[in-house]
């Protein structure tokens, strides 16, 4: 899949969940697992919820509600977990100790942990809206 191609798949599906069109929405993503990975198509689609969620939220809860496949939910949640885990590394926590994730596929953190975590989206957060953002 080329660039382009991969460019107008993110533009469909972030379509398809912001007029929240079912059909539509599970079509494109049967269509994307026929030609990638479960994997692949899980980053398409957060690309595309990431798209969506600054427009219009609710159209995101509804994707996670009515549209997401099981295997691709599920590859979402495992990318995040990953992704979360090696940030807590990253910060000097142990694994087992600080943190760890349960058969569930939960993520379980400590006081310290969780305050590491919030902080940090936090932070992250104001540094994408101090742009937009006037002091007064």
């Amino acid at each position: 899949m080329t660039c382009v191609e991969l460019e107008r798949e993110i533009a469909k599906l972030a379509m398809a969940m912001m007029t929240q069109n079912s059909q539509i929405g599970k079509a494109l993503i049967s269509h994307l697992k026929a030609q990638l990975t479960t994997e692949a198509v899980a980053g398409i689609v957060i690309i595309s919820i990431e798209r969506v969620l600054w427009f219009d939220p609710n159209s995101v809860l509804w994707t996670v509600n009515h549209l997401l496949p099981a295997d691709i939910y599920q590859e979402i949640q495992n990318t995040f977990l990953v992704h979360f885990y090696k940030q807590l590394i990253n910060k000097g926590f142990v694994p087992g100790k600080d943190f760890s994730i349960d058969a569930k596929s939960q993520l379980l953190l400590n006081s310290q942990a969780k305050m590491a975590m919030f902080s940090n989206l936090i932070e992250n957060n104001l540094k994408t809206l101090s742009p937009q953002i006037a002091v007064k």
